[in-house]
């Protein structure tokens, strides 16, 4: 979802979006005190055509073509709901069981990945019987021999090693935690974005992350923080550097989770895998970052 300007009045404001829809470029309007009525695109593919139509839109908003296409597009909509209404009854009602958090809800992949990890976590028994899960550690610690960086398990092709650790956790307070900043960064990178670009998110810095932190410390680790201050990192310098992107973490928020970083190096927060942790952030902020170029 992108910003691509503002109009001063909102009727010319919702007549252009219904413009849009026409076509088949889906945005909304939202007011902003000191510039007007935002016009957000929800397909960032699109942004490029649409921010065509706007220039042209500013250059003779009372031709006639942008009433008529209005016309279209409220006979579009209806339609639509119609269509939506008839879809929505032939499923079950899952409003009441997953009621949005936020303004941009409860991103579907980020349910998933906190069902596998909180499923992951009750079959360990919170971290106090490993025997289950040990086919999720980076390596098995178990075969008496020193272990090294060699990682035999996935030079055999067991490559799911290198991101499964992110779904182990010791204790409740750990899941607890992990869960509750991946339900916020994850939702608003799916809601904001897409689903797809949080996944490949995740699998990236959890294969990067859970490598540094099996280098550093060893392999008996887990937990989801490493890709949650990637995600972290990613939000912050992306809605720093590309506020059109509709990312945003409040300075307060930022400033708790970089002292909890550092906190964790100190002698008071042993068996802390902050390796995955520093990498994660690196690489979610210098990724922000870049992504943030095309736009700027």
């Amino acid at each position: 979802m992108r910003l691509i300007g503002h109009l001063a009045e909102e009727k010319a404001a919702r007549t252009f979006t219904d413009y849009l829809y026409v076509q088949k470029i889906e945005s909304h309007v939202e007011f902003e005190k000191a510039d007007g009525w935002g016009v957000w695109i929800n397909d960032e593919d699109k942004v490029e055509d649409a921010t065509i139509l706007l220039t042209a839109f500013r250059a003779n908003p009372a031709h006639p073509k942008y009433r008529a296409e209005a016309k279209s597009a409220a006979e579009l909509r209806a339609e639509a709901e119609k269509d939506e209404a008839n879809y929505c009854k032939k499923l079950s009602n899952r409003r009441h069981l997953l009621r949005p958090l936020n303004s941009y809800g409860f991103g579907t992949l980020t349910f998933v990945l906190i069902v596998i990890s909180v499923t992951v976590c009750l079959l360990s028994k919170l971290g106090n019987d490993l025997r289950p899960i040990m086919g999720l550690f980076i390596t098995d610690f178990t075969a008496g021999a020193p272990f090294g960086p060699s990682l035999p398990e996935i030079q055999h092709g067991q490559l799911w090693r290198l991101i499964t650790p992110i779904f182990i956790h010791f204790g409740p307070l750990h899941i607890i935690f992990n869960m509750l900043w991946l339900r916020d960064l994850g939702s608003m990178i799916e809601g904001r974005q897409s689903s797809r670009l949080l996944g490949v998110l995740v699998l990236v810095i959890a294969a990067c992350s859970n490598f540094a932190q099996f280098w550093f410390g060893g392999p008996v680790f887990g937990g989801m923080s490493g890709v949650v201050y990637g995600l972290l990192g990613y939000i912050w310098m992306r809605g720093k550097f590309d506020p059109g992107s509709g990312l945003y973490l409040h300075p307060s928020t930022v400033t708790m989770m970089i002292i909890w970083f550092f906190a964790c190096f100190t002698p008071i927060m042993p068996h802390v895998a902050n390796g995955a942790h520093a990498v994660g952030l690196v690489m979610g902020m210098v990724w922000g970052y870049l992504s943030s170029l095309r736009y700027r």
